[in-house]
């Protein structure tokens, strides 16, 4: 069973920079893609970012050239750098992985003030 735990969220104005961090309890070398999703107000999920084991990168449109995932496979550790940031992408923020079931984070919270 992995254990997430995210921490980064807080409050931005529009054009600012936030860092998202989420630790895993297990070896992210056993952990295939890493995720990340945002549930805004009034929608669904969806998607923002997935890193796979070999650090290739995907980004929902909304998102690019604003947005970076990484990870650190040595500290068990996913990151999301938002830069730019625009009012829409006040969500809150969730950290997903796949170790034979899905295991989600508990979710931080994201502002951008205009």
């Amino acid at each position: 069973q992995v254990q997430l735990v995210e921490t980064g969220g807080g409050v931005a104005q529009t054009g600012g920079s936030l860092r998202l961090t989420c630790v895993a309890s297990e070896s992210s070398r056993m952990i295939t893609n890493m995720n990340w999703y945002r549930q805004a107000p009034y929608k669904q999920r969806e998607l923002v970012a997935t890193i796979t084991r070999g650090g290739t990168t995907t980004y929902a449109d909304a998102v690019k050239g604003r947005f970076t995932i990484s990870r650190d496979n040595a500290k068990n550790t996913v990151y999301l750098q938002m830069d730019s940031l625009k009012p829409e992408d006040t969500a809150v923020y969730y950290c997903r992985v796949f170790n034979g079931a899905f295991y989600w984070g508990q979710g931080t919270q994201v502002t951008v003030s205009a």
